[in-house]
């Protein structure tokens, strides 16, 4: 009898050997389960895109771009392209293009100093990548910037929502990193004005309202300075938004069509001023 007992005891010590060990795996997996819930999360579950409204558009909520993680999202502005000055009465909004480029960016800041006018310079995310102290230098100069997209791809608005995404939230992430602590980038101008639906929503939904443009000198052609000057003087009746550039090639034209406007836009009693938000 005594060997039967024996081995009844070492199966009742195995059966509760298990059992405990199965007891303690299962209040761990409960709380890791309950650690990950706690978590942030990774986004809406079956959109794909963290933030997404669940009609396909980015929401407040979307992740920060690369480079900002953690920090908070500006407040949404109009997706609406903006044409107007913020400021009443007669104004001009200089916008700078494609740049910074070595040499014409501090050409078009000394410029901008000796007569004490602002500027938007609408920045290309490479291009801040590759000069981060000329972006540095437009910043400490108190002009705005504008997101320019990564690439200045101007067939973005055939490419998939994703790149478009891409496009506009890199960029700005670039350009701020390239700027410094505290810089702001408040605008968006698509490349080639190849803004879609989607690209206004996703820079508007991140603080950048989506930026057109009332004059086009296009300067970036170097049809010649008497060109530039004189597509400014006529076209300022269309609205106070101008387009220049310091980027893309050879701006010696611009820089001396500048140099005769700069004056005569105060001697027309124009102030300087920055487009509506």
């Amino acid at each position: 009898m005594a060997r039967p007992t024996a081995r009844r005891s070492r199966q009742h010590l195995l059966i509760a050997t298990a059992s405990a060990v199965t007891f303690f795996a299962t209040i761990s997996g409960c709380v890791a389960m309950a650690t990950e819930d706690a978590g942030t999360g990774t986004g809406t579950p079956g959109t794909g895109r963290s933030g997404d409204d669940g009609k396909g558009r980015p929401g407040a909520s979307s992740p920060a771009a690369p480079g900002t993680a953690g920090s908070t999202p500006p407040a949404r502005v109009s997706a609406e392209i903006s044409h107007e000055s913020e400021d009443p009465g007669k104004t001009v909004n200089l916008t700078i293009d494609d740049g910074p480029e070595p040499g014409w960016t501090v050409k078009v800041l000394d410029l901008l100093k000796k007569y004490d006018a602002k500027a938007t310079f609408c920045i290309i995310g490479s291009r801040a990548q590759e000069y981060p102290d000329l972006v540095k230098k437009v910043a400490a100069a108190g002009h705005r910037l504008c997101d320019h997209s990564v690439d200045h791809n101007t067939a973005m608005d055939k490419r998939p929502e994703s790149y478009q995404e891409r496009q506009v939230l890199d960029a700005r992430a670039m350009i701020e990193k390239a700027a410094g602590p505290g810089a702001r980038v408040l605008y968006y101008r698509a490349p080639g004005g190849a803004f879609t639906p989607y690209s206004r929503e996703v820079a508007a939904s991140h603080g950048m309202r989506p930026l057109g443009w009332s004059v086009d000198t296009h300067d970036w052609r170097n049809p010649g300075v008497g060109h530039i000057v004189d597509a400014v003087k006529t076209g300022m009746k269309e609205g106070p938004v101008v387009l220049f550039h310091d980027g893309g090639g050879n701006r010696g034209q611009t820089v001396a069509a500048l140099e005769q406007l700069l004056p005569w836009f105060k001697e027309q009693g124009y102030t300087f001023g920055y487009p509506k938000i």
